[in-house]
């Protein structure tokens, strides 16, 4: 392992197009959540020698998922660096990396396998600014996929955005399409703390529409702001990663089959967490859906519900808030229980028509 840091010192896609996200731009071309991910880090990387992937088959494999495509051949062994299957072990060598003035990206093939190196995470790198009185920081970024893939059971199946948001130190990151991967990854590369950068599997090969801008190396999104995904009037939709889509897809279908104009919020950051575009969304609308597909007890959608109802959007709201999480279960193996576990579309707009027929304290 010291060997490892000695190293690093010294040097089939599914098309996903939700009706609501139009063409940009007669420049704009489509990339998939891979290749998005890979030119963050191929344009950070070249412009700065501090910067290096490690992570289990990163390199010459390039990546369990591609990610890392093309980087051990650009850049070589000293800054992609295979590991054994010990992320107790890497996440601990790139946090001390980090800790010396090196940009490590440690990639866990699932954040299922974080659990293995979560001390490294939560007790040194997010603590360590905080306990050496901002003398010493920690730039690392860790990052793979989150959640749910499709029917690899319950030991590969959980989303923990909400354990890694709740821990003070950390930045928590969750992409949805391919310019929130590219910007989110550079901006979180650059950032000086520790960044949990939380990817969605089943998402890496889903193509998105990359603009003119977006394609420029010096594109950068910043941390901590949500974006409207789709504009509405009726009930606010707040959600992140993967479930923005299928927010999308319900939005599309309330208003097809009901009327009904959905906005939906895509948070991006959950950690710090932009709660001025949540209130002022609420406002608007006066009705409020929060949906994500982890567990629902003290999870994302349970500290949105908080924010509403703790703020002057409170008196905003004409009905009570409602919220679509995943089951209270383990994940099962089988697809079809998979899928009854997840929230789906229907969940969506069933929830949505209920906070639109339901009024505060009874009142019409």
């Amino acid at each position: 392992m010291a060997s490892l840091l000695a190293r690093a010192s010294r040097g089939v896609a599914r098309r996903h197009r939700p009706a609501a996200a139009p063409r940009r731009s007669m420049a704009t071309v489509d990339v998939t959540i891979r290749e998005a991910l890979n030119m963050a880090m191929d344009e950070e990387m070249e412009t700065d020698e501090s910067i290096f992937v490690m992570g289990e088959e990163v390199a010459q494999y390039q990546g369990a998922y591609k990610v890392t495509k093309g980087l051990f051949q650009k850049y070589g062994e000293r800054r992609v660096i295979d590991t054994p299957i010990t992320e107790m072990g890497f996440a601990g060598i790139a946090t001390g990396a980090a800790y010396k003035d090196l940009k490590p990206i440690c990639e866990f093939m699932t954040f299922n396998f974080a659990m293995q190196a979560i001390d490294q995470i939560v007790n040194s790198a997010a603590k360590q600014a905080y306990m050496t009185n901002g003398d010493f920081g920690c730039p690392i970024v860790f990052r793979g996929p989150n959640g749910a893939a499709a029917g690899v059971a319950a030991q590969h199946s959980q989303c923990f955005a909400a354990w890694f948001s709740q821990c003070p130190g950390l930045k928590v990151v969750a992409p949805y399409d391919a310019e929130d991967a590219k910007g989110l990854l550079k901006a979180a590369i650059r950032d000086p703390n520790p960044v949990v950068f939380l990817e969605n599997e089943l998402l890496y090969g889903a193509s998105f529409p990359l603009s003119d801008a977006a394609q420029s190396k010096d594109f950068v999104l910043p941390l901590g702001k949500a974006h409207v995904a789709k504009e509405g009037t009726d009930v606010t939709f707040v959600t992140f990663s993967k479930m923005v889509g299928t927010c999308l897809d319900a939005a599309a279908k309330l208003e097809a089959d009901h009327g009904i104009s959905a906005e939906v919020v895509n948070l991006r950051t959950l950690r710090p967490l932009d709660r001025d575009a949540v209130i002022d969304s609420v406002k608007k609308t006066n009705r409020l859906v929060a949906v994500e597909e982890g567990w629902p007890q003290c999870g994302i959608t349970s500290e949105i519900c908080a924010i509403v109802m703790e703020s002057e959007a409170f008196d905003y709201l004409d009905a009570p808030v409602e919220r679509v999480t995943g089951a209270d279960v383990p994940m099962a193996y089988a697809i079809p229980l998979e899928k009854m576990s997840l929230p789906q579309v229907d969940d969506i707009v069933a929830a949505a028509l209920r906070t639109n027929d339901r009024k505060m304290y009874g009142v019409a």
